[in-house]
């Protein structure tokens, strides 16, 4: 939504003031646990996912640096009951997958500002980009 956002000149929307964390894990990453459980005999929940997290403050303005754009960041009011702090613990994906994230945010996001670059600008407007990850496989 950030890099969306951005690339169409709209000021990025934080909600929140901004201190509450996210951690992101790149679609590869993710299918190659999530591949890694269904093919081994574990049958309990495993978390899958980054355990870097950033607060939604500074992954805005790491948002703006990459993509060059001069957008401000506006806070809007933090919805009732979305979590303060996200961070998945994977030492169960460690030890019984053998599974950790390779790539980092940076270059998550690099790959991912490429994608949405390579948009006309009427597929960037429609906002909607449930599908975009089979754009972007290395």
């Amino acid at each position: 939504a950030f890099m969306g956002q951005a690339l169409r000149g709209e000021d990025i929307t934080v909600f929140g003031d901004g201190s509450q964390t996210r951690s992101f894990c790149y679609v590869d990453d993710q299918v190659e646990g999530i591949y890694r459980l269904l093919l081994s005999d574990y049958s309990d929940p495993v978390n899958i996912g980054n355990p870097n997290e950033i607060t939604i403050g500074d992954f805005a303005e790491e948002i703006i640096a990459l993509t060059g754009t001069d957008q401000k960041v506006v806070y809007q009011d933090l919805p009732q009951d979305d979590p303060l702090k996200r961070r998945p613990d994977i030492s169960l994906a460690k030890k019984v997958l053998d599974w950790e994230p390779k790539v980092g945010r940076e270059e998550g996001m690099r790959i991912t500002f490429e994608y949405f670059k390579s948009l006309s600008q009427e597929e960037l407007n429609k906002r909607d980009h449930k599908d975009f990850t089979k754009h972007i496989r290395r």
